[in-house]
């Protein structure tokens, strides 16, 4: 078995273990947390027996996740994990604007104290000069903010934004200062809301998710002039 997937947990014999969407669902989680990266070519052979699916329910995960467009079909090469551009970049901030700032504002299950831990565990990969462990600190950050709305819904719709999400921030691997100040936006952010001022955090957050989609724009940009 590929190396690339012993990290994926095996079905467990129960009938939720072996449908399309419990299969959809373990690999956008591989892929939003960093060990499914973009261009990998996803063997059939090989994750079906990770997985312990038939080939069948396989192909009807990928299914979901091409309509998540986080994988992309080739004629005779394959599945693979997407690449995003630069239209999938600001989608993926169309929605992050449309959730996140509201559920700072509003959400009636707003969790500062685990705000907090995570501000703890990105500062400690900072210091470290972990960009991967920053960018799991700051993927958990943002579900933990869209956790507050108490939608299951909502925080289904933002894991596959996420799953995108860090197929962007594989893109920014070469500049380590990406993933590092948004460490200390983040904490602003949690001071703001550790003194009762929601709505100025949801202004600052919006602003905050602006300069992060241009700054990533830009950086794609020139990455296609190279």
């Amino acid at each position: 078995m590929s190396e690339i997937y012993t990290s994926i947990p095996l079905g467990d014999g129960s009938t939720h273990a072996h449908t399309s969407t419990w299969v959809a669902s373990t690999l956008r989680q591989e892929i939003a947390e960093g060990r499914l990266l973009p261009g990998s070519k996803l063997s059939e052979q090989a994750l079906s027996s990770a997985l312990g699916v038939s080939r069948n329910t396989l192909r009807e995960g990928f299914t979901l996740l091409d309509s998540d467009l986080i994988i992309s079909r080739i004629p005779n090469r394959g599945v693979f994990v997407a690449s995003p551009d630069a239209a999938d970049i600001r989608e993926i901030y169309a929605v992050r604007r449309t959730i996140e700032p509201a559920a700072l504002a509003w959400g009636p299950k707003l969790d500062i104290d685990e705000l907090s831990r995570i501000i703890g565990q990105a500062r400690a990969a900072a210091e470290a000069g972990n960009i991967t462990l920053m960018a799991d600190a700051n993927q958990q950050f943002h579900e933990t903010i869209v956790r507050a709305t108490g939608s299951a819904h909502l925080l289904e719709l933002m894991s596959r934004v996420l799953a995108k999400m860090r197929l962007v921030f594989h893109a920014m691997s070469d500049a380590p200062d990406f993933h590092s100040h948004y460490v200390s936006r983040n904490s602003s952010l949690v001071d703001l809301l550790s003194a009762g001022q929601r709505m100025k955090a949801a202004d600052t957050l919006q602003d905050y998710l602006n300069t992060a989609e241009a700054e990533l724009l830009d950086h794609y940009e020139s990455s296609q002039l190279r």
